[in-house]
């Protein structure tokens, strides 16, 4: 693999891609078990999800961390239920966790305790018709009760992994989104995208988590992402226009493919 300045790695294809997140992941939560006695790793959802998710249940990968010490939650999820197809908890829960699945040798649940898998309380908000605004509200609760903070209350997630959408979005953090704003909430509720599918209402994490996380991990993948990993890696910095670029910062690492890296400046 070759290595871009600002943390930024070139591999060969999607499936590089997912076998050196894996990887990293492994480490990462390996090192902060062992320091702090638990990792919370916040999971995202795409394509690059599933290829990881499928690199994960690698039986040496499975074995090589302390997963049972693990905690798992979302850095974004559409509001729709667990069993809909575009939930990202259900494709964690189908693809990662093994739920669902035919119990064969292929389909080994992976080894994070199910109490330890935090997912957006969509079905509870449901219930309760108060939206995403109400799942949102009911998330904070839990992620600041569970995951350590800051003096200042941030809460501090060891790895939060993300993608990056065709309109240089990342989490559920559109361009000009109020997510963007100084004083948002640390999760929100987001109205459904008009130029992104799939069109659906929204819980997303703040940006702001980015800032004080202690590992970022970007995965981004195909010709069809050349141009926005261009613009937000080297265009015109303007966060509020292309949200992603709040990812490029010290404690981030971008993987991508030589395809998605096409029309980066290789010099």
């Amino acid at each position: 693999m070759s290595e871009r300045p600002g943390r930024t790695v070139v591999l060969a294809d999607a499936g590089a891609i997912a076998q050196e997140a894996a990887d990293l992941l492994v480490k990462w939560v390996s090192e902060a078990v062992s320091t702090r006695g638990e990792a919370h790793v916040a999971l995202t959802g795409g394509s690059g999800a599933i290829a990881l998710y499928a690199a994960m249940r690698s039986p040496e990968r499975m074995g090589a961390a302390p997963w049972g010490s693990v905690l798992l939650w979302f850095g974004d999820e559409r509001f729709v239920p667990l069993d809909h197809p575009e939930s990202n908890g259900g494709v964690a829960l189908g693809l990662l966790l093994g739920s669902g699945l035919a119990q064969t040798e292929e389909s080994i649940s992976f080894p994070v305790p199910a109490e330890q898998v935090h997912f957006v309380p969509v079905a509870e908000a449901m219930a309760a018709s108060d939206g995403p605004a109400g799942a949102a509200t009911r998330y904070l609760a839990e992620i600041e009760s569970v995951v350590r903070r800051r003096s200042d209350g941030l809460p501090v997630f060891d790895v939060i992994l993300l993608g990056v959408g065709p309109d240089g979005h990342t989490l559920s953090v559109f361009p000009g989104s109020l997510a963007l704003a100084p004083d948002a909430s640390l999760v929100m509720g987001v109205p459904a995208p008009d130029d992104v599918e799939p069109h659906l209402e929204r819980v997303t994490l703040s940006p702001r988590l980015l800032d004080v996380a202690d590992r970022v991990l970007v995965m981004v993948s195909g010709s069809a992402k050349a141009g926005i990993v261009a613009q937000v890696l080297e265009g015109e910095r303007d966060p509020s226009r292309w949200p992603a670029q709040l990812a490029v910062r010290p404690n981030a690492i971008w993987l991508l493919d030589r395809e998605s890296a096409a029309l980066l400046d290789r010099r």
